[in-house]
């Protein structure tokens, strides 16, 4: 076989290899919400950070949709449009929460049903929302409990090492030397111990 021929064949034999790539990379999962059928409601949040589009929308851990289109509302908060799978009813009290999977996972919004007995129709709205924490605003806020924690407890351990100083009697000196009448009373000014008449 020629040069030119076996640089065919590889290079045939690479586009195969790359497209089996994709189609199992990208075989399981639906583009977009015109992909598959269902309804889509929106609901507003003051942060996403983290959240795209295409991610999962959940009901008690089991996908029933996902992201659609995220875009800014007219207050400056994040519209976030969740495609939900048809079968799946939503009560109108509904609340919205974006969780995250373990500390540093991916995210993805969780719905929680609320006991109306309404419905939400395609382009309804979840009133009720929960914003996404972000991790290092929560590293920040534990590592500031465990100073601040810290701090109170040296300031405790200050004050109670004072308060122990304070309530300690004077030592008394028992030693026969240099006690109060010892051998050593003439040379430090002390009064010899008188003995008692027999």
């Amino acid at each position: 076989m020629s040069e030119d021929g076996r640089n065919i064949l590889v290079g045939v034999l690479a586009l195969i290899a790359l497209g089996l790539l994709s189609s199992v990379t990208f075989g399981g999962k639906k583009v977009g919400a015109a992909a598959s059928g269902g309804y889509v409601v929106s609901a507003s949040f003051n942060r996403i950070d983290g959240l795209n589009v295409g991610d999962d929308v959940r009901m008690s851990g089991i996908k029933i949709g996902e992201v659609s289109h995220m875009r800014l509302g007219p207050n400056f908060e994040a519209v976030v449009d969740l495609r939900i799978d048809n079968p799946v009813g939503l009560p109108t009290d509904t609340s919205a929460a974006i969780h995250t999977d373990g500390l540093f996972g991916s995210k993805h919004v969780v719905l929680v049903p609320g006991a109306d007995d309404t419905e939400l129709k395609a382009g309804g709205r979840i009133d009720l929302t929960q914003d996404s924490v972000v991790v290092t605003d929560l590293l920040d806020l534990i590592i500031g409990e465990a100073k601040s924690n810290a701090n109170k407890r040296d300031t405790e351990l200050t004050k109670a090492k004072a308060a122990a100083v304070q309530n300690v009697p004077a030592a008394k000196d028992d030693n026969p030397v240099t006690a109060p009448g010892g051998l050593l009373a003439p040379l430090l000014g002390d009064e010899p111990a008188k003995k008692g008449d027999e």
